[in-house]
């Protein structure tokens, strides 16, 4: 699988990465409904297995279990891939949910909690989950540029920051990549943020590019409907009407495209957010091997410009 330079790092990523908010569980505000660590652990290796490079976690995915989950999966692996993982989202004993803090003692625990659940000695990328409370921005990133040249961590990225936050992250120190949400059902980061990134050879790795299923072509109403209470996504707007059946009647178009190519649905979203010069990588969360199996082959699936521009005409048109 071939691979890409991760912005102005050394870090060269295969054009997907698996992605572990999912096999994190259900048990806090953001979960995906319960996960059987076996299928996780199974899913991490059959990813590895096909060449993908990189596992993109956060401590808050689980509380913490998602970390534990991915050191499970690469214990006895004599090659290991890039880990990236993030920070500033904590938690209390027993809680649910997580508290956003961008205090330098809290960063500086995490760290040390996050290469702990990791079994490692080094965070190869070390994110800012969000940017939240954004008065402390600036003591956070600082505490982050601080970590790097510790060596605590290799690289030091933004999740979820706009174009302000990023140049005042910049004004302290590099900013390493960027992880933005982006997909065809939520297409924000095109209007400033892949631009920005582009110019100044930041890296990019987006998240959601199958809006967490939405496009992979397996969604359908009645599963939506089936959702346990633990499952985040019955509470998001793109879940419910009336933008679900426009999501679904999106998804039927990616088939119609992926079919001329023998790839699935979920293959040619992916594509799709890989075909833009500003994204690096995506992040392709799965829960089992099977699932793996239908998104790999968007690491080497390239859209051609007729196929771009029918998937523009259903924007333009309408389902």
């Amino acid at each position: 699988m071939k691979t890409r330079q991760l912005g102005n790092t050394d870090l060269h990523i295969t054009p997907i990465g698996f992605g572990a908010w999912a096999i994190g569980g259900g048990n806090w505000s953001f979960g995906w409904g319960e996960q059987d660590d076996s299928e996780s652990v199974a899913a991490i290796q059959r990813a590895l297995d096909l060449g993908i490079n990189w596992i993109d976690t956060a401590a808050a995915y689980g509380l913490g279990h998602s970390e534990e989950v991915v050191a499970r999966a690469l214990k006895g692996r004599a090659e290991k891939p890039y880990i990236f993982t993030k920070c500033s989202l904590v938690w209390n004993e027993g809680d649910y949910a997580a508290t956003n803090r961008l205090k330098a003692q809290s960063i500086r625990s995490e760290v040390e909690n996050s290469l702990r659940r990791l079994q490692v000695e080094t965070i190869d990328l070390y994110q800012v989950h969000w940017p939240v409370p954004d008065e402390d921005l600036e003591e956070g990133w600082q505490t982050m540029a601080e970590l790097q040249k510790a060596g605590k961590v290799r690289y030091i990225g933004a999740s979820n920051f706009n174009v302000s936050q990023l140049k005042r992250a910049q004004a302290i120190a590099p900013v390493n990549a960027l992880q933005p949400p982006y997909s065809l059902v939520k297409r924000e980061a095109e209007q400033e943020l892949l631009p920005y990134c582009q110019k100044n050879n930041i890296g990019v790795i987006v998240y959601s590019p199958m809006q967490s299923g939405l496009l992979s072509g397996a969604m359908t109403r009645e599963r939506v409907a089936k959702f346990p209470e633990n499952d985040h996504r019955r509470r998001r707007a793109e879940f419910q009407e009336p933008q679900l059946s426009r999501n679904l009647a999106l998804a039927e178009k990616l088939r119609d495209i992926a079919l001329l190519y023998g790839r699935t649905p979920g293959e040619a979203a992916i594509a799709w957010v890989l075909a833009n010069p500003a994204v690096t990588g995506a992040i392709v969360g799965a829960r089992n091997p099977e699932q793996v199996n239908a998104t790999i082959g968007a690491a080497e699936f390239r859209l051609t410009q007729l196929d771009l521009d029918e998937i523009e005409n259903f924007f333009k048109v309408g389902a």
